[in-house]
């Protein structure tokens, strides 16, 4: 059963490889912060699959716990700076267009 684990880690990292290339080349920055989550998120079960595979799964819950919520803070906390970036980026804009009319 260790190696079914061992497997689902592997195939894990394989697919977290394929999101980083995403966050790499996205074409704008919230899909970066997708990429960053789901990389977030697979690292996370990736945890757990460790703590299956060592047999300490209450010590690799708790870290991964731990890391899921600092995950979803940071990618929340980023998202809201981004976001707010825009809006700001947006008005200077409208005032512009408006000074050039």
């Amino acid at each position: 059963m260790s190696t079914v684990f061992l497997a689902a880690a592997i195939a894990l990292l394989l697919l977290i490889l394929l999101s980083l290339i995403r966050v790499v080349g996205g074409p704008t920055v919230l899909d970066r912060i997708v990429g960053v989550n789901v990389i977030g998120t697979k690292t996370t079960i990736v945890l757990l699959l460790i703590g299956l595979l060592y047999g300490q799964v209450g010590m690799f819950v708790d870290i991964a716990i731990a890391y899921a919520l600092l995950n979803f803070i940071a990618t929340l906390g980023a998202t809201k700076f981004f976001l707010r970036r825009k809006s700001v980026h947006l008005q200077d804009e409208l005032i512009k267009e408006k000074e050039a009319a």
